[in-house]
């Protein structure tokens, strides 16, 4: 990711499509056995609604767009996965949103967005079959009440939601935004010309002032941290913010991310009469207060949340234990141990052996399921476990520490190899001072992929850190 300073703030947020999207394995084709395609008839009714709109777009913002735009809405229409990618991939790089990619003014417009959503949309179901794309996005929709906005994280979070509601654009049954391009004018355009006359959408001045108000933060704790460096460091670990000639420049996705932070905060405190609901992308510090555990996904309230009660988490936990019961089979209780859940990864991931697996092979085997619903069920033990290291009251800390860790769990057997669901666990297991669990869950992430350098790395960082507790027990 390129530095960023004042100047460019509009350019800044299309890199995180790539950043923070669940990236999911291209198919060569999805079409069924008789040469029909595989896609819901409901995604192709989509396709040409996102068509139309970008037709409207085009004459509203007197866009001259690109005759590929066209093309892929009619690839897109016949179900044809990879014509539609290929061009679809053509036009990236014309759209100055992703890393290496040009500003070409007829593509890189408001029309852009509804690409993007129809891509991310069929490339859930192009990649995860029917079944759980179907569930997840079907799943969030039902749990929303109408009028309500959502803002979506993952692509799926975004894609699926969109597509699967009964009109993006007419915001029924509620207003469907998503988080990581916030801090670019041309999606704040785009989701104006929807819904701008309905809803509060953030001006030019209402990103610059999020700009400024961010880097006026970076650079009092950058200097802080220069300035006392035997204190606890104020700068977060991969937010990157230097002077350079006399300028101060921010990179990365935690830089990025702490913007869209503040631009969607400015959308909670305008539409004050709306609910809002989070698909997480990346942990927005200032929601965790406000956040309450809500199906999938979150509620984030009014009001910060004083404490979570046992009736709040009774609900999650009795959500999860029968969402991970069909996926997995009924055996990851809350008394299960480490050992016993790294022992079922090895059996049925790594091993493949379902003699005694009771769960759904379609899911197990599905890289769309495990990464998507991994991750929604790691966000709410995130949530739990910011409760407990906050200074906000955490109640019943040993249900709520419970709680975590059973989140964790579910979140480590449902995906494996999920980057998140390994390293979100292995620092609360740290923290819990149990490092013998925290080496034993690398270790079998490590299975998966043992030549995946981070967890390498964690491991040697994990084994060094026991050895020197072990010197210094030592008599």
């Amino acid at each position: 990711m390129k530095p960023i300073s004042r100047p460019t703030l509009v350019s800044i947020s299309g890199v995180l499509n790539i950043v923070f999207a669940l990236l999911l394995p291209a198919v060569p084709v999805c079409r069924a056995a008789d040469g029909t395609n595989r896609f819901p008839s409901q995604l192709l009714a989509f396709c040409a609604a996102k068509e139309q709109q970008a037709h409207r777009l085009a004459a509203d913002f007197n866009i001259q767009a690109s005759p590929e735009i066209w093309a892929y809405f009619k690839s897109a229409g016949q179900g044809d996965w990879p014509e539609m990618t290929n061009t679809y991939e053509r036009l990236k790089l014309r759209s100055s949103q992703y890393e290496g990619s040009w500003n070409d003014p007829a593509v890189s417009s408001p029309v852009w967005q509804t690409l993007i959503e129809v891509q991310t949309a069929y490339a859930a179901f192009a990649s995860g079959g029917t079944k759980y794309p179907l569930a997840f996005g079907e799943g969030i929709i039902q749990s929303i009440p109408a009028g309500s906005i959502y803002f979506g994280g993952t692509d799926p979070g975004r894609g699926l939601v969109t597509a699967l509601c009964e009109s993006h654009v007419e915001a029924r049954p509620f207003y469907t935004l998503t988080q990581n391009p916030l801090a670019d004018s041309r999606y704040l355009d785009y989701v104006r010309s929807m819904y701008g006359n309905r809803i509060y959408i953030p001006t030019t001045n209402d990103l610059q002032n999020a700009f400024t108000e961010y880097t006026a933060d970076a650079q009092l704790r950058l200097k802080h941290d220069r300035d006392f460096p035997n204190e606890p460091r104020q700068m977060k670990p991969g937010e990157v913010v230097r002077v350079v000639d006399g300028r101060l420049q921010v990179s990365g996705a935690v830089a990025v991310m702490s913007i869209n932070a503040l631009i969607v905060k400015c959308i909670f405190d305008h539409n004050t009469n709306c609910g809002f609901y989070v698909e997480e992308s990346f942990p927005l510090d200032w929601m965790y207060p406000y956040l309450l555990p809500h199906g999938l996904i979150f509620k984030l309230n009014r009001e910060p949340v004083p404490v979570l009660t046992t009736q709040t988490i009774d609900a999650d936990h009795t959500f999860w234990a029968k969402q991970c019961q069909s996926m997995l089979g009924d055996w990851l209780k809350p008394e299960t141990s480490v050992s016993n859940v790294c022992a079922f990864v090895e059996s049925v991931y790594v091993q493949k052996d379902w003699s005694h697996f009771t769960g759904d092979p379609g899911f197990v085997t599905n890289d769309f399921a495990t990464k998507t619903f991994s991750k929604l069920r790691s966000s709410s033990g995130g949530l739990y476990q910011w409760r407990l290291t906050s200074k906000t009251d955490a109640g019943d800390k040993a249900r709520l520490r419970a709680e975590t860790d059973y989140a964790f769990r579910q979140a480590f057997a449902l995906c494996p190899t999920s980057p998140e669901a390994v390293f979100r666990y292995v620092n609360f297991l740290q923290s819990q001072n149990r490092l013998n669990d925290a080496i034993l869950i690398t270790r079998t992430a490590r299975k998966m992929g043992p030549d995946n350098e981070q967890l390498n790395d964690l491991l040697s960082h994990l084994m060094g850190f026991r050895e020197q507790q072990r010197k210094a027990a030592a008599p």
